[in-house]
């Protein structure tokens, strides 16, 4: 799993985990593929910010890979 704080390890279409805005105190994730990345700077320490397909917005924690 590559980190979320990174937007070089982030594309479209990659399969992230991301908190919501109303998900920060309590940490739960959302699982979605990205759609487009709204954080602009190459880092952030709480994850980059991006849409999902689905319509939701959040920081990306976690970054699936794919099983090759």
């Amino acid at each position: 799993m590559l980190s979320g704080k990174f937007r070089k390890n982030i594309t479209i279409g990659a399969e992230v985990k991301i908190v919501q805005k109303h998900h920060q105190h309590s940490g739960e994730l959302t699982n979605g593929f990205v759609k487009r990345l709204l954080t602009k700077s190459p880092e952030h320490t709480h994850g980059i910010k991006v849409l999902l397909e689905t319509g939701e917005v959040g920081r990306v924690k976690n970054v699936l890979e794919e099983d090759d």
